[in-house]
């Protein structure tokens, strides 16, 4: 057996709160530039390693959920290819506007208003980053696969090598099987974070705990009539097992729509006698792998939305973790270098004609 299916886990919550610890003085660590950054679940993941980050939001309540949690400046601006940015960033990451690609939208792709890549890959040219990573649904591969070739040669052709990977957040720790696009821009030497949880993930049930038995105040059950549309909606869509809150498995994929809005695909508990419910703010906080003490700001709608937007924290820090080791190494491999070269220029003193 491996290491991964014998090594024993931590408690849920305790594994969160081990994880994410806020770093309090990181001054003098490499500088992030976060795009399209939400509610900050990217730039948490860097900021449990010790990068500063900063961030660049339209979303007024998503701007308010990052300052507060992350301790760092989160700008309000409607970013455009030459929006001006901060100087001397080693990273650039972010999450373009994902509707564009998505296999539940249209998938316009660049066709559509609220495609950030061109303001991504001009903050790549105008920065020049040692290393960039966007994220983004694994859908663009497909419709728009010509779309996400030519975003990698734009990449390419700044002098970049460039690498992608689907991930399954599941495989990091966090509780739900949410896959996603990742791409990363960088100089070579780039190794992808190594599966820590695929042999043995948390499940629903060990996040939401005792929540997933309770109803607490204010809950909104399904109705009859909800219940027969999403009988319809499940039979037509050929599901096997009803699409619950499975407590013996990760969850399926959080998004805004199903953890919001009252639709066939919504995410719902069943309780012990029976009845349904949707689930909570926090409920679906935990799932995406924010701690309970990472609070969000806004109308519920608001936190939903902001909460099924954002990269999952501990997957964030997963990549975070080869980021900080990638810029540590070329930092030794340039100094070595600057060794070698020093002490040929020593030797060369020494040679007589």
């Amino acid at each position: 057996m491996t290491p991964n299916q014998t090594s024993p886990k931590l408690p849920y919550l305790e594994f969160l709160n081990t994880e994410l610890k806020p770093i309090p003085d990181r001054t003098d660590k490499p500088l992030v530039i976060d795009l399209f950054s939400g509610c900050g679940g990217l730039a948490f993941g860097f900021e449990a390693v010790g990068f500063r980050t900063i961030g660049y939001e339209m979303d007024p309540d998503a701007c308010m959920t990052y300052r507060k949690n992350l301790n760092s400046v989160c700008h309000q601006v409607l970013l455009t290819p030459d929006s001006e940015l901060v100087q001397g960033a080693s990273v650039i990451i972010g999450g373009p506007p994902c509707q564009p690609f998505s296999v539940g939208g249209n998938q316009q792709g660049v066709k559509d208003s609220r495609d950030g890549f061109p303001i991504f890959i001009n903050a790549v040219e105008r920065h020049q980053p040692v290393i960039a990573i966007f994220e983004n649904v694994p859908g663009m591969r497909f419709r728009n696969k010509a779309y996400f070739e030519d975003i990698i040669s734009r990449l390419k052709a700044l002098d970049y090598i460039v690498e992608w990977e689907i991930l399954t957040a599941s495989d990091y720790g966090v509780p739900q099987r949410r896959q996603r696009l990742f791409c990363i821009a960088h100089k070579g030497g780039w190794e992808w974070p190594k599966k820590t949880h695929h042999y043995h993930p948390y499940t629903a049930g060990e996040a939401l705990g005792e929540m997933a038995l309770m109803a607490p105040p204010n809950s909104k059950f399904l109705t009859p009539s909800m219940d027969e549309y999403i009988r319809k909606y499940e039979k037509a869509s050929k599901c096997v097992n009803p699409r619950d809150l499975h407590l013996d498995r990760p969850s399926r994929t959080i998004t805004c729509r199903n953890l919001s809005a009252p639709t066939g695909d919504m995410l719902r508990i069943r309780l012990p006698e029976g009845r349904r419910r949707r689930l909570t703010v926090r409920e679906g906080a935990r799932l995406q792998s924010f701690p309970d003490w990472f609070e969000f700001y806004g109308s519920e709608e608001s936190q939903c939305k902001q909460i099924g937007n954002a990269v999952p924290p501990i997957l964030a820090k997963s990549l975070a973790v080869r980021v900080k080791l990638y810029l540590e190494n070329r930092m030794r491999l340039q100094s070595e270098k600057c060794l070698q070269f020093e002490e040929l220029i020593q030797l060369s003193f020494n040679v007589t004609t």
